[in-house]
């Protein structure tokens, strides 16, 4: 039966279905998508799978943008601000649902037809703005950058205004950048990328914002039967690795944006991809399987002036262009000075460190606090050659609370994960009596919320910059620049 009582954001119109199931009524004698039909006099919420016609209003975090039918949030996929479509339910929850925009009624002019087949709702939910202009990608991380200033932050219109708050893209383009990739393997021993919000595995036959060395590697179309995953890093040092992830690894693996997990070749065996053998010719039967690993187990990375050895599994920045357009933003926001002190907190392998023991000398102190071993251990391997580093084997909270580390320091670094730094490491740092911090962030509303605490404490955003690190999806790399009030 057509269901009633569903109207349609400002352009009315609601969803009718078939018999309550999956399949959709026909289209209706006026030109509507079909599954699509006039909303009644009785208004009811959305279910999951139900389609609706909505005109979608401004972006969101989270790659979607908002639309309201009958005063129901709705969180739309695959859609841009002003854009009439037809959304699909994908999630009901108290007080908002999400959906995929499955028909375009009026596109907006920012709108391009995505270059992946994947990145399509029901598909991969690794790419979230394909279907938007990379100029207009810029656009809409800045617009979710500012609403979260505002909203988390308390930061006024003119106060955001002051910032200059835009994004800025990366040399390469926005395809073939991602230098390091983790496929999940299905049941069927498919390598392919995971459905948004979900554990399904969608078979690809390539990811076209993976760098060229990993598009070139037979992962893809070949069984690997005993996997969770499949890692891949190609590095700025020249060195391809690929390992295959039995699933204890795959759970327990340090994110490498997404995950890695490290195991070497035997000796003697090539590097590269010339060490995977030939794919089998008919799909994914046969006998020949992949290896469990091939390529070094350690790779090279080249940034602020120097080359990095980390193991495969170890974290870098996932864009090639970005260790060094972070060192450059922090350096120039900090400005360090000949004989500063400076703490480099959630340090990895110390790239920030590095870069800030060559301004302030060494005979001055600079110390890293990073809690994973890996890190650590590669923090002391790369930064062996400077006297005045100090790496701290701790969690940033507990070297503040136990005083591993002391004040007064002149500068620190704050790079925490997504969930920032944190009230209780934000009222630490200050307490430490720094003239300047800068704040690496890969969250706009994590930034936000320290942002604000910083503001409690008396001091001010006094500058950012927004990188686009990770073109063609949600996320937006910020540097902010944080002093004490004057």
């Amino acid at each position: 039966m057509t269901r009633p009582g569903v109207a349609a954001s400002r352009a009315g119109g609601g969803a009718s279905r078939a018999g309550g199931g999956a399949s959709r009524a026909g289209g209706g004698g006026d030109g509507r998508p079909a599954g699509v039909g006039r909303g009644g006099a009785e208004r009811r919420g959305l279910e999951e799978a139900e389609r609706v016609e909505l005109t979608v209003d401004a972006v969101a975090p989270g790659g979607h943008c908002v639309a309201r039918v009958d005063g129901q949030v709705v969180f739309v996929r695959h859609a841009l601000p002003g854009e009439r479509v037809v959304a699909e339910v994908t999630e009901v929850h108290r007080g908002f649902v999400r959906a995929d925009a499955v028909t375009v009624l009026d596109a907006a002019p920012q709108r391009v037809a995505p270059p992946c087949p994947y990145a399509k709702p029901g598909l991969c939910g690794g790419c979230d703005l394909q279907h938007v202009a990379p100029a207009a990608q810029l656009d809409w991380k800045a617009a979710v950058v500012r609403e979260q200033l505002r909203r988390l932050a308390g930061l006024t219109d003119a106060e955001i205004d002051r910032l200059g708050v835009r994004v800025a893209a990366l040399p390469g383009g926005p395809l073939g950048w991602r230098s390091r990739v983790r496929y999940a393997v299905d049941a069927a021993g498919r390598a392919g990328l995971l459905k948004h919000r979900s554990h399904e595995v969608v078979p690809v036959d390539r990811c076209l914002i993976a760098h060229p060395a990993i598009q070139a590697l037979p992962v893809l179309g070949r069984p690997w039967p005993a996997a969770e995953a499949v890692e891949a890093v190609a590095s700025t040092g020249g060195d391809v690795t690929v390992t295959a992830l039995p699933p204890d690894a795959a759970a327990t693996a340090p994110p490498a944006a997404p995950a890695a997990g490290p195991a070497g070749l035997p000796a003697g065996a090539p590097d590269g991809p010339a060490a995977l053998p030939a794919a089998p010719a008919a799909g994914l039967t046969g006998p020949a399987v992949a290896p469990p690993s091939a390529g070094p187990q350690t790779v090279r990375e080249v940034a602020a002036g120097r080359e990095w050895t980390l193991p495969a599994s170890g974290f870098w920045q996932v864009h090639p262009a970005a260790a060094d357009t972070l060192v450059d933003a922090v350096l120039d926001l900090l400005d360090p000075r000949p004989g500063e002190s400076a703490w480099d907190l959630y340090g990895g392998a110390g790239l920030f460190a590095a870069a800030v023991a060559a301004r302030v000398g060494p005979a001055a102190r600079v110390t890293v606090v990073e809690s994973a071993g890996a890190g650590v251990a590669a923090a002391r391997d790369n930064l062996r050659d400077l006297p005045g580093v100090e790496v701290v084997a701790a969690r940033v909270e507990t070297a503040l609370a136990r005083r591993r580390i002391t004040g007064p320091v002149d500068l620190v670094v704050l790079d925490p994960p997504r969930s920032g730094a944190g009230a209780r490491v934000v009222r630490d740092v200050v307490a430490a009596g720094p003239r300047a911090v800068a704040y690496v962030a890969c969250d706009p509303a994590a930034f936000a919320r320290d942002v604000c605490t910083f503001a409690e404490a008396g001091w001010e955003l006094a500058g950012l910059r927004g990188f686009d690190l990770f073109p063609m999806t949600r996320h937006v790399e910020l540097v902010g620049l944080l002093r004490p009030g004057r």
